[in-house]
């Protein structure tokens, strides 16, 4: 502990592996709520704009396209210079989207909102969901501040936590609008986005070995010193190199596609679709419509920390076999259910089993692709993410071909994918990497 502080005091370093999760945790926390951009108020927006469910669906969605687009890169990055600016940078970003909005709400709400301001909207959704593009970031940041020991429940705060912000979102800004009205409540995101913004600035700090990097030192000097301050885990190498190397490894693509189907194309999908759901096809208000919504978001978050502890006791291919099962029956619940009981019912099993299926795939990231952990982390976080622009707008196209009806039967798309991710996560469990494989920690240091 005494070489500790020498070395804290010698090259001025800051922060600890506490604050560093808290600091990421918040980031992902807030950057994460801009997936609900739009569906927090999606109904509203509909009737405001006067467009189609498939149109509808793509607003929605635009949030995610800067989340597929940045979580890669600016995952990768980290292995770079560390975490700081890559998260400033992006919440920069949402800030404009944020603002963006905000402004165009204040100027054109109601009288003047049409359908004129559908391209500058999808803009500023794009934007604002840069900061869901944290969670590579975050990802990376967390591992390199925490011992190997403990990267279990990092990950599982990291990602238990910060996952809630949605769910929060979806619970609080209708019940805004419906007191304050739509410019205002969104006004009051967007303080909540300044703050949060301000604090990581305040208090974001690198892992050791970036800091040091920072001050000068070489890389094998940098990493000495931060092995004597408790630091662990370092970057095998720079940014193209840990993408160009996970992305030649044919199991990055495995996790690629469950966690499209898990996440993107389920969970995210779904955070932004039930809102509209609950209010257009079960007839709730927005605040309620959101509550229910807010509830799936929390509980699927949460329980992402015991699927982690599950995955590490019982293996995470058999987990993910498990938990996409569980997602097949709940989507299938979800599809021939009108009623509101069911409805909820199916709903909660499929937060089960997308967030469990989700603390699964991650679990398998340093099995499979263990000299990369950063670039993968990037390639399943971004792509990952992808579902949710297909999905969306497929959801508004059932909407549109059949109807009212077609809010439920959309399911039928979660049904297929999840079954197909079953019989993957089996294969895995017999045609995986072989043991020997399957850690090489002196990539991660």
């Amino acid at each position: 502990m005494a070489q500790d502080a020498d070395h804290s005091d010698e090259y001025d370093l800051t922060g600890n592996p506490r604050r560093g999760l808290i600091m990421a945790t918040l980031s992902f926390f807030a950057g994460l709520t801009t997936i609900a951009f739009y569906g927090v108020a999606g109904p509203t927006f509909q009737e405001a704009l006067g467009i189609s469910g498939a149109l509808l669906g793509l607003l929605l969605s635009s949030p995610h396209i800067s989340k597929v687009l940045l979580r890669v890169p600016f995952g990768a990055w980290v292995d770079d210079i560390g975490a700081r600016k890559p998260i400033l940078i992006l919440m920069g970003m949402t800030l404009v989207g944020f603002v963006g909005l905000v402004a165009t709400l204040f100027l054109f709400y109601p009288d003047n909102f049409g359908s004129h301001l559908y391209v500058p909207l999808l803009v500023f959704g794009i934007l604002a969901g840069a900061g869901s593009a944290t969670f590579s970031v975050g990802i990376a940041q967390t591992s390199y501040w925490f011992p190997e020991d403990k990267q279990g429940f990092a990950m599982g705060v990291f990602g238990g936590a910060g996952n809630i912000g949605p769910g929060i979102i979806n619970s609080v800004i209708p019940f805004l609008i419906g007191v304050a009205g739509l410019a205002l409540a969104y006004s009051s995101w967007l303080v909540f986005m300044l703050a949060a913004t301000a604090l990581y600035f305040v208090y974001g700090a690198n892992p050791y070995y970036f800091q040091l990097l920072d001050k000068g030192l070489d890389s094998d000097r940098a990493q000495s010193v931060a092995e004597d301050m408790g630091q662990e885990v370092f970057p095998g190498g720079g940014t193209w190199d840990s993408l160009k190397e996970s992305s030649t490894n044919r199991w990055t693509w495995v996790l690629v596609f469950l966690y499209t189907v898990s996440y993107g194309g389920g969970f995210t999908a779904l955070t932004t679709w039930y809102p509209t759901y609950w209010n257009l096809f079960h007839g709730m208000s927005l605040a309620m419509a959101g509550l229910f919504a807010g509830v799936f978001v929390v509980y699927g978050s949460l329980v992402r920390i015991p699927g982690g502890s599950l995955s590490d006791r019982f293996g995470g291919e058999n987990v993910a076999a498990v938990s996409f099962a569980v997602m097949v029956i709940g989507a299938g619940i979800a599809t021939v259910s009108q009623a509101v009981i069911p409805a909820f019912v199916g709903m909660m099993v499929l937060g089960t089993g997308m967030g469990v299926a989700n603390a699964a795939v991650f679990e398998l990231v340093p099995k499979y692709v263990p000299d990369a952990v950063g670039g993968a982390s990037g390639w399943i976080g971004g792509i990952g993410g992808a579902g949710t622009l297909l999905v969306l707008p497929i959801l508004g196209v059932f909407v549109d071909i059949y109807g009212e009806i077609g809010y439920a039967w959309g399911f039928i798309v979660i049904v297929t994918l999840s079954s197909i991710c079953v019989g993957v996560s089996i294969l895995l469990k017999f045609f995986g990497p072989e043991p020997a494989e399957e850690i090489d920690e002196s990539a991660m240091h």
